[in-house]
Parts: C-alpha cells; sequence; structure tokens
C-alpha cells in the first residue's frame, strides 16, 4: 500500500520508535496539516491530548490515500484503504504492525475503550471516496458523514471520557457539522479531486450547474446555495453544543473551543463574498486566542478543572 508520512511527505519511517514516539508522529502530523484543531487540542489536560493526535494521526493517514493519491489508481486507492484497514485491525488485536500511527492509535483504541465498528464504519466511508463522487440528496451524503465524522465525534467521547448516552447524538453532530464546514471551505479543492459533496438535488434546486462550479462562479444562485448548506450546519453546531453539559469537566473547554473555530470558519466564508474558489477561509491566531479567552471566561470553572489529573485517559508517554 501507499506509505507516506503525512508529517512530511516521505517515506513512513518509525519501526523501531518507542509508543511515546509514535505518539510524538501523530502530534507532528497533527500539527503540520489542522492548525485549527491542534489549536484546540493544545487545551486539553496533557493526559488527553495524546490520544487525540493518535485519532487525527489515523484519520488522516487514511484521507492521504484518497485525497493526494499521487499517480495512483482509484483502484489502487481502494486496495492501499483495504490493506491499511487490516493493519489498523492486526494492530487492534495487538499484533506488531510497522506503522508507528497505527501502534499510538491501537493503544488509544485500546486503552480507551474505542469500539472496532467504528474504525469499520469510518474505513467504508474512507473507501466511499474512490467510487462515489456525487451525492444525489442530503440524505445520501449523511451515509458518507456518519462514517467520516459521526463516528469521529463518537470516537471523541471515548477519548475525553464522556460516557453519558446521552452525549452520542451530540459528539455526532458536531464532527458532521465540522464535516460539512470543511466541504463549504474546500468546494474548490474537492472539485479538482473530481468530487462534489453538495448534493445534487440542492444545485438543481438552485439552478447552479457543476460545469459552474468548475468555472468557480459566485452569483446569487451560487450564494444562495452556499446559504442553505451553511444553516445546515449551523443546526448541527447549535444541536452539538446543548450536549456540552455531558463532557467531564476540565475537558470539555476544548471542545466548545474548536466547535466556535470551526463555525466561525462559515463566518469567514460569508466575509468573503463567498469566494471558497480563490481563498481558503481561516481563522487567524489572535482570532483563535480571543474565541479561547472568551470561552474561558463564560465558564471559569473549567479552568481550574483541566488542571487537576483526572481518570478519563491516562498518558500514553507514561507507559
Amino acid at each position: 500500500m501507499v506509505r507516506l508520512d503525512p508529517a512530511k511527505d516521505g517515506p513512513l519511517a518509525g519501526a523501531d520508535l518507542t509508543l511515546a514516539g509514535c505518539y510524538e508522529l501523530c502530534r507532528r502530523i497533527h500539527k503540520a496539516h489542522s492548525r485549527t484543531y491542534y489549536f484546540s487540542t493544545s487545551l486539553f489536560p496533557k493526559e488527553v491530548r495524546p490520544h487525540v493526535h493518535a485519532l487525527y494521526g489515523f484519520m488522516r493517514y487514511a484521507d492521504e490515500i484518497v485525497d493526494n493519491p499521487g499517480a495512483t489508481s482509484l483502484e489502487e486507492q481502494l486496495s492501499g484503504l483495504e490493506a491499511f484497514e487490516a493493519e489498523t485491525l492486526a494492530a487492534v488485536r495487538g499484533e506488531p504492525v510497522p506503522n508507528p500511527v497505527l501502534r499510538a492509535f491501537a493503544s488509544t483504541v485500546n486503552g480507551r475503550g474505542i469500539g472496532t465498528h467504528l474504525i469499520s464504519a469510518f474505513m467504508r466511508s474512507m473507501k466511499m471516496d474512490t467510487h462515489v463522487f456525487r451525492y444525489e440528496t442530503y440524505e445520501d451524503l449523511q451515509a458518507y458523514t456518519y462514517g467520516s465524522a459521526a463516528v469521529v465525534g463518537l470516537m471523541m467521547c471515548r477519548v475525553v471520557g464522556a460516557e453519558h448516552e446521552e452525549a452520542a447524538p451530540h459528539a455526532e453532530a458536531l464532527g458532521v457539522a465540522m464535516q460539512l464546514t470543511n466541504f463549504l471551505r474546500d468546494v474548490g479543492e474537492d472539485w479538482a479531486r473530481g468530487r462534489v459533496y453538495l448534493p445534487v438535488e440542492d444545485l438543481k434546486r438552485f439552478g447552479y450547474g457543476e460545469e459552474e462550479l468548475g468555472r468557480g462562479v459566485i452569483d446569487g444562485r451560487f450564494v444562495a446555495l452556499m446559504r442553505l448548506e451553511m444553516a445546515r450546519a449551523r443546526e448541527l453546531y447549535a444541536f452539538a453544543h446543548e450536549g456540552m453539559k455531558y463532557i467531564p469537566r476540565g475537558r470539555r473547554y476544548p471542545v466548545v473551543v474548536a466547535l466556535e473555530l470551526y463555525a466561525a470558519i462559515l463566518d469567514r466564508i460569508e466575509a468573503s463574498g463567498y469566494d471558497v474558489f480563490t481563498r481558503r477561509a481561516e481563522t487567524s491566531f489572535p482570532h483563535k486566542l480571543r474565541v479561547a479567552a472568551a470561552v474561558a471566561a463564560r465558564d471559569p470553572g473549567e479552568i481550574p478543572a483541566r488542571l487537576r489529573p483526572g481518570s478519563a485517559a491516562s498518558t500514553p508517554a507514561a507507559r
């Protein structure tokens, strides 16, 4: 299968890494590819952060196979994903594997009680990217986002120790809202990869054609289309926010920050005149700091709780 290190675009090495070294590699991958999520993750207690890095490293590795495939064919990408899934499950079973990302991820999966059915659901959606390039309806798209995003929220529940069953739908909603936000931000990039995550029925509803999407046409029809998709994402963010109470004290603060920073990307898209073709909607580092400070001020009890060691996760490096 394709073996690239998403942290530095070279051969993936590290068979001789310690477990702590494997987690460090995941941290570097995370930092290299997701500034907003990495910033939010840095606000978790130190015993939680490595597990979030491992989750991200696992997901990024799978993404790289289909999003940056190089000269590999779709068939080769599918084969690569299948091999990656088999190696992942072998690592989770305790079998030795050479991939350091998977050694860290397997440690987190087993230590935090993440079910393998969630891994399978995630990989199912990744495989869809090799043969499904359009989604006729929003309901069709939801079949994809369940595996690509909702299950990530469920995995995060295990990582942060959100044990209440009531937390699950809110966690799923947050994962999907963040995924939809990425879709809207990356419309142009996804088009270049041959994919359209905007439902076909929505394009038709506003009379906006795919050829215009390819040319980056921004007009009233496109704005109306984007507003519809943004409304869906914002509704999911609002529902996700209602579930923050199910996250243990000291661990909800970074999740709220992540929610608000990702939601702010939608504001950035609006402020740019909905130009998602020639510029990338991002939040600045000063803005991230302001959001983090505002969230902390709204719930001052979170910071002292964050500084107290908890039982929601153990520190991998200490093993």
